[in-house]
């Protein structure tokens, strides 16, 4: 598998990557790389054992922790949402159902529309009205979300979709009775023997973690992201990682430790299309390239960049985490593509 250290050395040729990239067999480290800073006023530099927020990446959690309660017989994916969550909704369909949920088909109002222009802007501008450090539960998100417009009918689409994570959330606690993050603690990070995985607080990050880091576009400074972020994650976001926890997820998801054969075959399937042999299972990508399939998540924020991939012909893992803006997407097409040949 040398094309994949091949793959990375030529999208990092600048040298401008901060962050690990990694792949992974059943056998071990396939490649391992670490480049950049983890604290850049310190010059302490990346590791292979360090720590990344991976921001969006954290809805593959979500959705495995919903499939935990499905396969449990404590949820439905059909169960409807007005019938789980005993809170005001406002402007929510209350029809809208589990399953449309996990599969970003809800059409709930987005607090975060990243269909929309200028969705950076409207985010900074979200956080000057509800302060980052006030972001510690689900429930402080429902009031930024009841009020929106539907984007459209139930059913209708796919539309990713931030709100929908976060009320996927919210309903995992309401099944479980517990609070979302001890949930995905107990029921997927400490059963799949994630080291350093968690919800860590941004103003509280554990040693070997990195800073997410910011550059000013007029002087080239760089800052922190910990007032561009929540506090601490969510539903939708705000997880951190490492690479060699990402290949133990994976192997725990696909090799049934997390729930059944039944209830794996429901979340690896392809429940929406998105085109191109592109699909959405329950809470994760699924890409299709000639015989082959890759499974994958992604995430992306202010000082974050990262993507986890498994291609179960090759039983391999491949991860990167970056704690800049730099842009991993075209890495992981590369990957996907070159994966079948």
């Amino acid at each position: 598998m040398d094309w994949i250290q091949d793959a990375f050395e030529e999208w990092n040729r600048d040298k401008e990557f901060s962050g690990v990239f990694a792949a992974y067999t059943a056998d071990g480290a396939v490649f391992e790389a670490a480049e950049g800073y983890r604290n850049r006023a310190e010059k302490l530099p990346n590791q292979v054992t360090t720590a990344f927020g991976i921001a969006s990446g954290t809805k593959l959690f979500t959705g495995l922790a919903a499939c935990c309660l499905i396969d449990a017989g404590r949820l439905s994916p059909d169960a409807r949402l007005g019938a789980i969550l005993d809170c005001d909704l406002g402007t929510i369909d209350v029809d809208i159902t589990v399953r449309q949920l996990l599969t970003h088909t809800s059409g709930v109002g987005d607090y975060i529309d990243e269909e929309a222009d200028g969705c950076m802007e409207e985010l900074a501008a979200l956080y000057a009205k509800y302060p980052v450090y006030q972001w510690t539960e689900l429930s402080y998100y429902l009031p930024m979300i009841n009020t929106l417009p539907r984007k459209f009918a139930a059913g209708a689409r796919y539309s990713y979709s931030n709100s929908g994570f976060v009320l996927l959330g919210m309903v995992v606690e309401q099944t479980s009775g517990m609070r979302f993050r001890d949930y995905v603690t107990e029921t997927i990070i400490k059963p799949a023997g994630l080291a350093h995985t968690g919800f860590y607080r941004m103003d509280a990050l554990p040693a070997d973690t990195a800073f997410g880091y910011i550059q000013d576009e007029a002087t080239g400074a760089w800052r922190t992201n910990v007032f561009c972020m929540p506090i601490v994650g969510g539903a939708d976001g705000g997880l951190f990682t490492c690479a060699r926890d990402c290949d133990r997820l994976w192997r725990a998801v696909f090799g049934g430790v997390l729930f059944s054969d039944a209830m794996l075959a429901e979340f690896a399937a392809p429940q929406i299309s998105r085109g191109r042999q592109a699909h959405y299972g329950l809470g994760v990508y699924r890409r299709s390239e000639g015989e082959s399939v890759v499974y994958y998540a992604v995430g992306g924020d202010f000082g974050v960049d990262f993507f986890t991939a498994y291609i179960p012909r090759l039983d391999a893992t491949v991860t990167a985490l970056g704690n800049t803006d730099r842009n991993t997407w075209p890495l992981l097409e590369h990957i996907i593509k070159m994966q079948q040949e």
